[in-house]
C-alpha cells in the first residue's frame, strides 16, 4: 500500500473517530475467499451476503478498534487476499 495513501487514511480516521471506537469493515471478495477474510476477525460476528449471480460475497464486520493504526493493520493484512475490494 502507498505510504501517502496510508498517511491520509490515518488522518481521516483520526478526524472522524475517537479511539477506541466501533469501526465497520466492509469487503467484497470472490466467492470462496470468505474464510480468508474471516481469519482476520477471529471471534467476531460477520455478516455475509452473496451477490445475485453468486460470484462475489460481501462481508461486513463491526469491531471495537483501539486506534487508527489497528484499523490500518487490518486493511494491510486484507490487501493480501486475492480479488478483495475494501469499501
Amino acid at each position: 500500500m502507498d505510504q501517502n495513501w496510508l498517511n491520509n487514511f490515518r488522518e481521516k480516521l483520526d478526524q472522524h473517530h475517537v479511539w477506541p471506537s466501533l469501526y465497520m469493515f466492509k469487503f467484497i471478495v470472490p466467492t470462496g475467499k470468505e474464510n480468508e477474510v474471516k481469519q482476520l476477525f477471529p471471534n467476531h460476528t460477520i455478516t455475509e451476503k452473496l451477490s445475485n449471480k453468486g460470484n462475489y460475497t460481501s462481508i461486513t464486520i463491526q469491531m471495537m478498534m483501539p486506534s487508527a493504526e489497528a484499523v490500518i493493520e487490518i486493511y494491510v493484512r486484507a490487501s493480501k487476499i486475492e480479488g478483495i475490494v475494501a469499501l
